[in-house]
């Protein structure tokens, strides 16, 4: 796998994600159960995505001294629209642990837990997801067009897809297998996971929710990691980016919990990035799309989609004062 990660790229990565996660999952209002503000997740979503910036400045200023200017500008390039499109579809993400802490009548104070646990979570499955993606690539040219082709269904179905039912979500079937193969209480017991009654292990409600966020992730990992494959295949640019917008999602929930239903546009413009990802995957071997229009395009639709939603919601607020 070629690759710009350098012994000591690779070892500066670490030490610095292992300190924002230090600070983001045990540094931030422990003693309040996790919970923020509005104020302080907005200034703490803006200190990641500063931070995030700043490795990529770096990036590029090591690359630029080692590689030349071109390798720095088209790496860097790709970190950030890798970033974007992650940071993008990381919002879907978040709505969805919203509605399963909703149906489930997950306090604020038990929010935490299952935040830190899920966060972690997702770094280890999509490391994993991720060199085990670029080795499939490296073996398989042929595996881009696959990838290709499910963005662009993706992007169609997700345009497409009606609303859920929050109310249903103890009715889908996974929800109903995984409750019909383990013990489990019908009410929560704290921060705690497990439970034991009468010398019986107890999974506790908490625990499903747990498996419930960490499968949600798999799910868009398997979204948005194929849609980074086709900005770059380089396996450092891959990484860092996907898991530079995985941190500080803790903040970013905490941003969102009351003002998600004011975002019914995004999705739509979520399709379309998915589609121009997979329609660029597919034409790969007849025009490639330079990184830099890739990443004009995704900032232009998101842009696009945010004005979109605020006029719909105007609209709804006349509406509703009339």
């Amino acid at each position: 796998m070629n690759t710009v990660g350098t012994p000591l790229l690779w070892g500066s990565f670490i030490v610095v994600v292992a300190i924002m996660l230090l600070i983001d999952l045990y540094g931030q209002n422990k003693k309040k159960g996790g919970a923020m503000s509005f104020r302080q997740a907005a200034a703490w979503s803006l200190i990641w995505v500063s931070l995030s910036l700043l490795f990529a400045l770096g990036l590029w200023w090591y690359l630029k001294g080692t590689a030349g200017q071109q390798v720095a500008d088209t790496q860097a390039l790709a970190f950030i629209t890798g970033y974007l499109i992650e940071k993008a579809l990381a919002v879907d993400n978040v709505f969805v642990w919203l509605m399963l802490f909703s149906y489930f009548s997950v306090p604020v104070v038990l929010q935490r837990r299952v935040l830190v646990y899920g966060v972690m979570g997702a770094i280890v499955l999509r490391t994993i997801m991720i060199f085990a993606g670029s080795w499939l690539i490296s073996e398989f040219d042929w595996i881009l067009y696959v990838f290709g082709a499910f963005l662009l269904f993706t992007g169609i179905k997700m345009a497409l897809a009606k609303e859920d039912d929050d109310s249903d979500i103890g009715n889908k079937p996974m929800i109903k297998w995984i409750r019909s193969r383990m013990r489990m209480t019908d009410t929560m017991e704290g921060e705690r996971f497990f439970t034991r009654r009468n010398g019986l292990l107890y999974a506790t409600p908490l625990f499903l929710v747990l498996i419930l966020v960490e499968i949600s992730d798999v799910i868009f990992a398997v979204d948005s990691i194929p849609a980074i494959f086709a900005v770059t295949t380089d396996p450092f640019i891959v990484l860092t980016s996907n898991l530079f917008a995985i941190l500080g999602l803790r903040a970013m929930y905490f941003l969102l919990v009351n003002v998600a239903e004011r975002f019914s546009m995004l999705k739509y413009g979520l399709a379309i990035i998915l589609a121009f990802i997979g329609v660029k995957m597919l034409i790969v071997d007849f025009y490639h799309i330079p990184i830099a229009i890739s990443l004009g395009t995704v900032g232009g639709i998101l842009l696009i989609t945010l004005v979109i939603n605020a006029w719909v919601n105007y609209r709804h607020d006349k509406r509703l004062e009339q």
